[in-house]
């Protein structure tokens, strides 16, 4: 019989790293550096392309374990997340 572990990440804490980067602390203890930049330039639609703004970027909220800006007007998955990395 095979057991598979489900793995809950959960984000305990964000903090500004400069620019379009957060350093994203998890609950297990892993701490990586993210940088949104790349994403947000990309970015076509207005209302993604608003968090350029640093004004804007910097008002992000970590509630539940999620990260998010504006009540989750912006939200990236966890797990990509946690390897550093958004798509």
């Amino acid at each position: 019989m095979n057991s598979t572990a489900t793995v809950v990440i959960r984000l305990a804490r964000a903090t500004s790293a400069g620019g379009h980067k957060l350093r994203l602390a998890f609950a297990d203890g892993k701490t990586v550096t993210v940088d949104f930049g790349p994403f947000l330039r990309a970015a076509r639609h207005p209302d993604v392309r608003r968090y350029l703004k640093k004004e804007n970027f910097a008002r992000f909220a970590v509630e539940d374990g999620q990260l998010h800006w504006n009540d989750f007007d912006l939200v990236f998955p966890l797990a990509e997340l946690y390897e550093g990395k958004i798509n």
